[in-house]
């Protein structure tokens, strides 16, 4: 069976659970993986986590990451055969190309340096560069900006990645869902970028149209 997975690029922006948890959901929607962590996010990543992500022990910083949970929860064991990881420097790797089986894209947390890159096609590393092969290719992909407050530039940048048919959601959790606590929120906006994309999940509550006990579980 040929393998498609989704391209999951992590940038430098605060925000490093919602990608943890967008990867969660889409390993655990049988779904394959292939992660791209810019340089910047390496450093956000130590901040917010205190985990190093490094090159030749990213297997085992990946699982030490994925099975963190903000709220200090039992831990979850994920299995990583469906992962697949290329180095933010390659631009040899599979989603460099539009020729790679890739379902599509999808950038989270995403910063503005990343927004401008993409919007204007520089391609500075192999996360910009699978963006714009994703835009060419006319796949998926959702920029979840992770940014506050956003300027003009930033906003006209994001207008036009729009009209190339990305999908913007911004890293803005509702509290509908009835949620109590940190890691409920991340995985709100976790779920709605799996939305945004086709893939079943069960994330969040849904809306079920009545106040006070109106959502319901996906």
């Amino acid at each position: 069976m040929k393998r498609e997975p989704w391209v999951v690029g992590v940038t430098g922006a605060s925000g490093t659970p919602y990608a943890a948890a967008v990867i969660r959901g889409l390993l655990g929607a049988g779904e394959a993986v292939d992660v791209v962590v810019s340089r910047a996010a390496r450093l956000t990543l130590i901040d917010e986590t205190g985990i190093s992500f490094r090159d030749a022990h990213w297997r085992e910083d990946l699982r030490e990451w994925l099975e963190r949970p903000l709220d200090r929860g039992k831990p979850q064991r994920f299995e990583l055969d469906a992962v697949r990881y290329w180095t933010a420097g390659d631009f040899a790797a599979g989603p460099s190309s539009g020729s790679y089986p890739a379902k599509g894209m999808i950038v989270v947390p995403c910063s503005a340096a990343a927004v401008a890159g993409i919007a204007i096609g520089l391609s500075k590393d192999l996360l910009q560069r699978a963006a714009s092969v994703t835009l060419k290719e006319r796949r998926p992909l959702v920029l979840c900006v992770r940014e506050t407050p956003l300027s003009g530039v930033t906003l006209r940048q994001l207008a036009d990645l729009d009209q190339q048919g990305a999908v913007v959601i911004p890293a803005s959790p509702g509290f509908y869902a009835g949620s109590a606590s940190v890691q409920q929120l991340v995985d709100f906006v976790a779920g709605r970028v799996l939305d945004a994309v086709g893939v079943d999940h069960g994330l969040y509550l849904r809306w079920a149209g009545e106040l006070g006990g109106g959502a319901t579980s996906t």
